[in-house]
């Protein structure tokens, strides 16, 4: 079940979800938008293959980098990983979806290309997978709102107690 500005407000009230510096002007009619922080993971060039498995790391292909009011240009088929500069806390009966926003996806801008789901029990910032897909290189800016966070209940209770429990950077 999909949570409306007026659950989402109750839920706020009463301790169920938190979000750092929250602004109700960013909360939608069934989603709240978060914005992009100043910290950005790049892939480095490599020439060897990187092996996918289950000890793989994103840290030992990508440099953390910080940008400021001039930007970051992705350049077309370029992936970054950022950060929202929001941290969201949800109660064990909570969960949420991170989407990108269509004005963003127009451009060919996607946000958050895989892993949309964020279990119940979550404290912490949500990191982006951010792609370029159109043909024209795009700069994107710290404080944008760049993605929504969609809430929805659980039927029953948990706590994600996973590798990426409490992210606070990119």
């Amino acid at each position: 079940m999909i949570l409306t500005k007026d659950v989402i407000l109750q839920e706020i009230e009463q301790g169920n979800i938190k979000i750092t510096n929250f602004d109700e002007a960013y909360l939608g009619a069934a989603s709240y938008d978060l914005s992009l922080d100043t910290s950005l993971r790049v892939f480095r060039h490599q020439e060897s293959a990187y092996p996918v498995n289950d000890s793989s790391n994103f840290e030992d292909v990508t440099d953390l980098i910080q940008i400021d009011d001039s930007g970051y240009e992705v350049k077309p088929g370029e992936l970054v990983l950022g950060i929202t500069k929001e941290k969201v806390t949800l109660a064990p009966n909570i969960s949420g979806w991170l989407e990108g926003r269509s004005r963003f996806a127009r451009l060919g801008l996607l946000v958050h290309i895989s892993a949309p789901f964020m279990n119940p029990g979550i404290d912490s910032k949500q990191v982006l997978e951010i792609v370029n897909l159109g043909h024209a290189p795009l700069i994107i800016f710290p404080n944008t709102r760049i993605c929504q966070f969609i809430f929805s209940y659980c039927k029953g209770e948990a706590t994600y107690e996973g590798r990426f429990k409490e992210q606070k950077t990119a």
